[in-house]
């Protein structure tokens, strides 16, 4: 019974691939990336938020200085997506069309596709093809930037599939190494798209259990480091889970193999690997296998594998302080990406459908707390000589925080433990203004088909809806910015 609720619930995140018609070898063909040629100007405009402490090192005001390197036409059509995106109607109508049964027709289809592909995907994404992707790393590396790249795979329940997605992983650790160094900072995975879904949900339920019951003995589990802590939610496994089959603990090993194999793959292209967080529902299972791999490849103090923790999760503090203790007990160094959180709607219906408390926090400043508490834990460690930390954040005021206290610990603004990171067509007016300040600053593009990237778009598009969203202040920057140059031509 308690399977079936997790596997509906899954179903607000699956809806639209469950409409697509394509074949699923159309939404994993994604060519390898040959980054080989000389990249081409493209161009990138992106949002961000509120305050600023009166000890800020980050200038997001000069428009002019911040937006200096946008062409005209390039400023309006971001100006003009962002607007879009802040519009309450246009993202429910969008995203109704978009998982509802038009999309089984193939002439709506294309028309929903191609109109969300000259908006939304070319704003929020790198491109479909290797030399659409080449402009954008070649563009964001001119402005001073980097690249975190992204194939962008998610939730699959086919083995083939899972194999297939590792290939493309694979491939874009490969066109990493044609590259600039450093002009890829980090390689993003999500592991729900080379370990079955079902079976993540099996070794969570298992792992959640073995948290109430520490006597439950999991005779296939590996070193790793704290997955829960004693405020984590268990609500999701409400009845003792069956073990796993020998089938299920042979395909655990194999998802865990392709995740080692890309581990090894970076170590061997001497590029950070980031794994991604994704819904509670089945992150312990990401955790227990991305500790397990990081106790491997993490050596010589430098972290190869990050985790990530999302800091609208009211247990995250506390995850991450065990997480990091156990690390340094065990010698291991260990990275971590901080966001604040992409699930929140669904992650509060599930819970609320079990009559239990969501486990996002309950104000949007507690929210915001714990991410520059964990952000501070974070900095204070690699102050200290461990520890790495990638502070992904489109809030102003946590991205003046913490390059205020970078400095007054001393960090160095070159030190490669630490990242500043925006999403690829968010917080443009943040990742100039950091970047201004002299730290290193990364932005995350996804990259592939279409109609394999509307997960990730759905997810933008909730961001960012409604004026008061975090886009307000690039949205008011740009306009600022293209008045000054209507003025100019003018007088």
């Amino acid at each position: 019974m308690a399977t079936r609720l997790l596997q509906s619930k899954l179903l607000l995140h699956n809806n639209l691939r469950r409409h697509l018609t394509s074949s699923s070898s159309t939404l994993t063909a994604v060519p390898p990336l040959n980054i080989t040629q000389k990249a081409e100007p493209a161009t990138t405009a992106i949002e961000t938020e509120t305050a600023k402490p009166n000890n800020s090192i980050i200038d997001i005001n000069d428009h002019q200085k911040l937006f200096g390197l946008l062409s005209t036409s390039k400023l309006l059509r971001a100006a003009f997506n962002l607007h879009l995106a802040a519009i309450e109607s246009i993202v429910d109508l969008g995203t109704w069309v978009m998982n509802s049964k038009m999309m089984e027709m193939e002439l709506a289809r294309d028309v929903v596709l191609g109109t969300v592909k000259h908006t939304f995907y070319e704003h929020f994404c790198a491109g479909e093809s290797a030399a659409e992707v080449r402009r954008c790393v070649g563009k964001v590396n001119e402005a001073g930037l980097r690249a975190m790249l992204v194939y962008a795979v998610e939730h699959t329940n086919d083995k083939t599939e899972c194999q297939q997605n590792l290939q493309g992983f694979l491939q874009t650790v490969q066109s990493v190494k044609s590259l600039p160094p450093s002009s890829v900072s980090f390689v993003i995975v999500k592991i729900s798209a080379i370990c079955p879904m079902s079976l993540l949900e099996r070794v969570s339920d298992l792992l959640r259990w073995q948290q109430k019951d520490p006597s439950l003995n999991l005779s296939w589990k590996l070193n790793t480091f704290p997955i829960f802590s004693g405020s984590s939610p268990l609500y999701h496994t409400q009845h003792k889970p069956e073990p796993l089959t020998p089938e299920e603990e042979t395909e655990l090993q194999l998802g865990h193999g392709r995740l080692l194999k890309l581990c090894q793959e970076c170590v061997d292209a001497n590029v950070p690997l980031a794994v991604d967080a994704e819904d509670t529902l089945i992150q312990p299972a990401i955790d227990y296998m991305t500790y397990s791999s990081a106790i491997l490849h993490n050596k010589d103090g430098r972290p190869i594998v990050y985790n990530t923790m999302q800091a609208y999760l009211k247990d995250a503090k506390d995850r991450l302080f065990l997480a990091t203790r156990e690390a340094e007990k065990m010698k291991v160094p260990m990275g971590f990406k901080l966001v604040r959180g992409a699930y929140m709607s669904s992650e509060t219906k599930f819970a609320s459908s079990l009559g239990c408390e969501s486990p996002i926090h309950n104000t949007i400043q507690d929210t915001h707390d714990c991410y520059n508490d964990c952000a501070s834990l974070m900095l204070e460690k690699i102050a200290k000589g461990s520890g790495a930390v990638v502070l992904a954040t489109h809030n102003i005021e946590s991205g003046q925080l913490a390059t205020v206290k970078a400095k007054e610990l001393g960090i160095d603004k070159g030190n490669q433990n630490l990242e500043f990171a925006q999403l690829y067509g968010m917080s443009e007016a943040l990742s100039f203004g950091i970047r201004n300040a002299g730290f290193q600053v990364s932005k995350y593009m996804p990259y592939g088909p279409v109609e394999m990237i509307i997960p990730y778009l759905l997810r933008r598009a909730e961001e960012n809806r409604g004026f008061l969203s975090a886009s307000n202040l690039d949205r008011l920057l740009m306009r600022k910015e293209l008045n000054r140059r209507l003025k100019a031509v003018i007088f």
